[in-house]
């Protein structure tokens, strides 16, 4: 488990988490366990014990909590640095041992990283008052890359203790940052706030909520439970799973407002687009994934009705101008947007 270290220990670094099967992704059903990590960001895990429901609080469940994995950031990512950063911080924050919860002790793991302990006022859901955490980083995707600027799009599932309770949270953090004369220094948090869950989902939302091949983060699930996501997502969601098994980093809450960069508002806060990090297993940032399968998931994106889909292949033609792009940002997954 990912732990701050005792008080004066030599803190230890942090680094971002990929675990390699839905089960252990997310806690859905499976195990969790120790992990090798890849050097693709990847890791195989061995099953050790049951994980806490993601359903919420637990009453059968053992009072500890699983045990979490580092990843580092495979050869092909674009300024390893920056996700780095970013995911040191979450963890920073979102993980402690028994009684080194809270806000101070939090400053004090943010200070050892040499960021500002201001940040720890805007960790929000990603520091409940709990008598321990684990954190595990799904996925950190870039939300934008520029030359001295980036957001990067944390997602984690979260263990906390409580007595003798242990409760499954999670939520995806969009952590910006910015380049300085010394490196890459986070600069503000904005943790996704997907709101409550419909009282009376439609069937639709059921049908996405139930399908194993279409795997959702906590945030992400809890965006589709709200009621905010428009039908096209949905739709496609279900259309794409007839053929691959996506997991889904982020749809609604926990992306920026705006398209990085500019002023021009994005799909993603309006629940009008979804972002795919893993396909059929292949992490879409892995060298090893095959290209051919990355370029046809974009294109049966846009056959499911996607005006606007991103990725790490330049495609050409699609039905509409500039359908199909591909930039920095998207060299690490797949973004499915809709008009309406």
């Amino acid at each position: 488990m990912i732990r701050r270290p005792d008080a004066g220990a030599r803190p230890v670094e942090r680094r971002t988490v990929l675990l390699g099967t839905a089960g252990a992704l997310l806690g859905v059903t499976g195990c969790t366990g120790r992990t090798t990590a890849s050097r693709t960001g990847t890791a195989t895990p061995t099953p050790t014990r049951s994980a806490p429901s993601p359903a919420g609080p637990s009453s059968s469940a053992p009072a500890t909590l699983p045990r979490t994995t580092p990843w580092r950031p495979g050869p092909t990512e674009i300024h390893l640095e920056v996700k780095r950063r970013a995911v040191q911080l979450v963890e920073a924050i979102g993980a402690w041992p028994p009684g080194r919860g809270g806000p101070a002790a939090a400053g004090t793991e943010v200070a050892a990283l040499h960021l500002p302990t201001a940040l720890v006022a805007q960790a929000g859901p990603l520091l409940p008052s709990a008598d321990e955490a684990a954190l595990q980083v799904i996925d950190a995707q870039y939300g934008g890359i520029l030359a001295d600027s980036a957001s990067v799009l944390v997602v984690c599932r979260q263990w906390t203790r409580h007595g003798a309770t242990v409760r499954t949270g999670g939520t995806t953090v969009d952590v910006r940052l910015a380049r300085t004369a010394t490196g890459w220094t986070v600069t503000a948090l904005h943790p996704a706030r997907p709101g409550a869950p419909s009282a009376a989902p439609p069937a639709r939302v059921r049908k996405v909520l139930a399908d194993s091949r279409i795997v959702l983060p906590p945030a992400a699930q809890a965006d589709v439970r709200s009621g905010h996501v428009h039908d096209s997502v949905l739709t496609a969601m279900r259309r794409l799973a007839g053929t691959y098994r996506m997991y889904v980093s982020v749809v609604r809450s926990g992306h920026p407002l705006d398209v990085f960069g500019t002023s021009r508002p994005s799909d993603h806060p309006r629940g009008r687009a979804f972002d795919v990090w893993r396909i059929d297993g292949h992490t879409v940032v892995d060298p090893r994934t095959p290209r051919s399968l990355v370029a046809r998931f974009m294109r049966d994106a846009a056959a499911a009705g996607s005006y606007n889909v991103g990725g790490p292949v330049r495609l050409s033609g699609g039905t509409t101008p500039n359908q199909f792009f591909s930039d920095a940002t998207h060299h690490d997954h797949v973004h499915i947007g809709f008009r309406d």
